[in-house]
């Protein structure tokens, strides 16, 4: 990849399942999830962002950009990566591609970009997308950013929140990694995931 693209931590989701609150600040040895996606993404991405709603102070230690969902009503995961791709195109202009990744990930893999970005150029396509075992993790992607307009057309418009439909249009690829020994996409949405990924920690 000629540019490394900028990045948005989807951090902008209402924790139902966590009890409220923000599932990228619990703890899992001693660090916060989001402290370990920011350090897995940094080397990788030329530029951060962080899309959260609400008031953007509880964010203020880490000294990212918080850019909220433009689109109104928690609208999903394609609201922040929109706010991802609007955030980019003015303070990243020179990322052609911007990587999403979920903010309560924790063990997010070092090779993300590099394996995405192979996988993508090769097919040529608009959109890349992770996937472990048999799973794809549409919210761990990589986003042409010229898209964008098309991507607020579908949202404002016609009203789109599924991921899915909305990809479905566009040129895709999927990148693999293997789940095992840890899938490098668990997420920890729930008090006992928090407790799993104590246990995993001690695997990776």
């Amino acid at each position: 990849m000629s540019q490394s693209p900028a990045c948005v931590i989807l951090a902008g989701g209402l924790a139902r399942r966590m009890g409220g609150g923000d599932k990228p600040l619990k703890s899992i040895g001693g660090k916060t999830i989001l402290d370990r996606v920011i350090e897995c993404v940094t080397p990788q991405c030329s530029a951060i962002a962080l899309n959260a709603n609400g008031d953007p102070a509880r964010f203020a230690q880490w000294k990212l950009p918080v850019v909220a969902d433009s689109i109104e009503g928690f609208a999903g995961p394609l609201a922040g990566v929109l706010a991802g791709m609007d955030w980019a195109a003015q303070h990243a202009p020179q990322a052609r591609f911007l990587l999403s990744v979920a903010a309560d990930c924790p063990f997010l893999p070092n090779d993300l970009v590099e394996r995405l970005e192979v996988v993508r150029e090769a097919a040529d396509a608009d959109i890349c997308v992770a996937h472990s075992g048999d799973q794809a993790h549409p919210v761990i992607a990589l986003w042409r950013v010229a898209l964008r307009e098309d991507l607020r057309h579908a949202l404002v418009v016609e009203n789109m929140r599924k991921i899915d439909r909305w990809t479905a249009r566009y040129k895709m690829a999927h990148a693999e990694w293997p789940a095992a020994p840890v899938d490098p996409f668990f997420n920890a949405n729930t008090p006992e995931d928090i407790a799993e990924a104590e246990r995993l920690l001690r695997e990776v």
